[in-house]
């Protein structure tokens, strides 16, 4: 059993159509547990440091661009595998290759704007939760 912490986030697009209270409840459904959540609103000096990685790229001005755009929900989701098992729950980068009964399957509608987001891997969640919460913003 590997109980792990991840990054999760609802994007401007879900936060836009109302859609936090969907995924909030199916991470919750699912027996994860949140440790931190917030909504706020993503400074570019925030989303370059979020984005860093993918900095030069042709599509990185429009990725700062969209998580910009309007307020997002950060949250900090616990559980047994709980990096794998969002990535699975959130379904494929594009809405037209998610299959049903995932967030993008059920919700996205275009592939740059797909309603969430959750860190790839333990150093990735590691990072992105020390880039949006300090540590006692979390449950123990």
């Amino acid at each position: 059993m590997s109980i792990e912490r991840t990054f999760a986030m609802v994007k401007p697009d879900g936060v836009r159509r109302g859609l936090v209270g969907d995924v909030v409840k199916r991470l919750e459904s699912k027996g994860f547990r949140i440790v931190g959540m917030k909504l706020m609103q993503i400074s570019r000096e925030l989303a370059e440091r979020h984005y860093g990685e993918h900095e030069g790229k042709p599509f990185y001005e429009g990725l700062v661009s969209f998580i910009t755009s309007g307020p997002v929900v950060a949250m900090v989701v616990e559980g047994e595998n709980a990096i794998a098992e969002w990535r699975k729950m959130m379904g494929a980068t594009n809405p037209a290759d998610a299959v049903p009964g995932t967030v993008r399957g059920d919700l996205a509608l275009v592939i740059d704007e797909n309603v969430v987001h959750g860190s790839d891997a333990p150093a990735t969640a590691e990072r992105e939760i020390q880039i949006f919460f300090e540590r006692s913003e979390l449950l123990p």
